[in-house]
């Protein structure tokens, strides 16, 4: 037998048994009437985030430990991709009294 006759069949075995991580997840924080909702989510590094502004004011998703700041436009969505674990508050610049955590596991 032709020894080449079998490396088609190897190179798919090889190849499927490599780990293909999972798909990264889209993940909605919308702010409506001054207030981040939901307040506490958790998510994973490399989730994106989808900002959903439905407030007619500019707000921001600042990280207290400068890992983002992220502007949102009033009435716009802006989105941002995780790409550090821990546990992040984060707070509007122009309404400090919204307020909200995202814990981002690895």
């Amino acid at each position: 037998m032709r020894p080449g006759r079998y490396l088609p069949v190897m190179a798919a075995l090889l190849f499927g048994a490599i780990e293909v991580p999972a798909h990264a997840a889209t993940i909605q924080i919308t702010t409506t009437d001054l207030v981040f909702a939901p307040a506490e989510v958790s998510v994973k590094v490399g989730d994106t985030i989808e900002w959903i502004n439905k407030d007619v004011f500019v707000h921001t998703a600042t990280a207290h430990n400068g890992d983002f700041d992220v502007m949102m436009p009033a009435k716009k969505t802006v989105t941002s991709v995780l790409t550090k674990a821990g546990t992040v508050e984060y707070y509007c610049r122009y309404h400090p009294n919204m307020k909200a955590v995202l814990t981002i596991a690895p």
